[in-house]
């Protein structure tokens, strides 16, 4: 994982780590904007919304992108989605 080892004044100092991060966040927000909404209906656990409205954030407001968001996104919430994701999609 990209942040292991790093500490949030690390990610304040460090403008590619900001940029990846960001691009990382945008990347599984249009992810999950592909998802069909039946399969999205079907797992509310997921926070589907949240997810495509960050993505959205990102896209079209990027000049003003909360880096505190980002930065707790990356090292609080993104393992839970994880495991949200693992367990409602199939291995292949």
């Amino acid at each position: 994982m990209r942040v292991r080892g790093k500490s949030r004044d690390d990610f304040d100092q460090d403008e590619n780590l900001r940029i990846v991060l960001t691009h990382l966040i945008q990347t599984i927000g249009e992810a999950a904007r592909r998802v069909s909404g039946e399969f999205q209906r079907e797992h509310p656990e997921v926070p589907w919304p949240a997810i495509i409205g960050m993505r959205h954030k990102i896209v079209h407001d990027y000049l003003s992108i909360d880096e505190d968001r980002v930065w707790r996104t990356v090292t609080e919430e993104l393992g839970e989605l994880i495991d949200q994701l693992r367990a409602v999609v199939p291995e292949r």
